[in-house]
């Protein structure tokens, strides 16, 4: 039996649909005017800067982008980088989670204090930058991975996750004779795999789109990931081609240039999340439920 609204709520729904309809368009419009002036050619762009759709699209820019070598070697480092750090971060957060998850493990309210502690204060970026020299990783991936390896908020959540999931899973396991790494292999991570699934994609996004920690250390330009050569295409493009990393005669084009790269960027990233996409919000409100 269909229940009839009254005009009221009819009111309301059709505004929520409106205001909703907005917020929609207001968020995908960005997308939708780099991808079409990525698309666009400058002299087009030149004639007219407010058409978003392209008259006469062209793939220009990005043959122009993906023959510059710096932007080449930027999108192996980033891949590498973020395959690399992603293992790191959901490896180590597993097997720092599960143990912290058992209410009899002797000390877990200190380890956990010590752990909540890093959240709020922080030694700062000049002696992180110095641990990193001392260490010998400048110019290594590991500079980049290792300061991050394990994220405070992410092993409350992936803790909590654990520890939701009924201990006669485990019990009955160790009677039938199995051990602890067993049971985390066999039993908790694969009931994990929501929350698995969405770390992963923070983790991988937060790889994929750093560049601040590279600034610092690294200085071989070879090294830069993605998101730095990014940066220096989009700000500092002129300084790019006084030092010969990009062809100054292709610079006659570099608003289109950019909105070509930046598409480049985004686009792993879009062919990754539908994957983890059912993951995500029971992975997280799972992860949020017992503390």
């Amino acid at each position: 039996m269909k229940i009839r609204q009254s005009t009221g709520e009819a009111l309301f729904d059709a505004l929520n649909y409106i205001v909703v309809t907005l917020f929609a368009v207001v968020c995908i419009f960005p997308f939708i005017y780099v991808l079409g002036f990525s698309f666009t050619s400058y002299e087009d762009y030149l004639a007219n800067p407010l058409r978003v759709i392209p008259e006469r699209p062209t793939i220009q820019a990005y043959t122009q982008i993906l023959s510059m070598k710096l932007i080449q070697t930027g999108f192996v480092n980033s891949i590498l980088k973020t395959i690399l750090g992603t293992a790191v971060n959901v490896f180590l957060l597993c097997i720092s989670a599960y143990p912290l998850s058992k209410k009899n493990l002797k000390g877990r309210n200190i380890i956990m204090s010590l752990i909540v502690f890093t959240m709020f204060f922080s030694g700062g970026m000049i002696p992180h930058y110095a641990l990193i020299r001392s260490l010998k990783l400048m110019n290594t991936y590991w500079a980049l991975i290792l300061p991050g390896a394990i994220g405070t908020y992410n092993l409350i959540l992936m803790r909590n996750f654990i520890a939701a999931i009924p201990e006669s899973l485990e019990e009955s396991a160790i009677m039938d004779g199995a051990n602890e790494i067993v049971v985390l292999f066999r039993i908790i991570l694969p009931l994990s795999l929501p929350a698995i699934f969405t770390f992963l994609l923070f983790h991988a996004v937060g790889h994929w789109n750093a560049f601040f920690d590279s600034i610092l250390y690294m200085t071989k330009r070879s090294l830069w990931p993605l998101m730095l050569v990014l940066r220096e295409l989009i700000i500092e493009g002129g300084q790019m081609a006084r030092e010969g990393a990009i062809d100054p005669a292709r610079l006659a084009q570099p608003f289109t240039l950019q909105m070509a790269a930046i598409i480049i960027t985004m686009v792993p990233i879009l062919l990754v999340y539908p994957f983890v996409q059912k993951y995500f919000m029971k992975g997280m409100l799972l992860g949020s439920i017992k503390g």
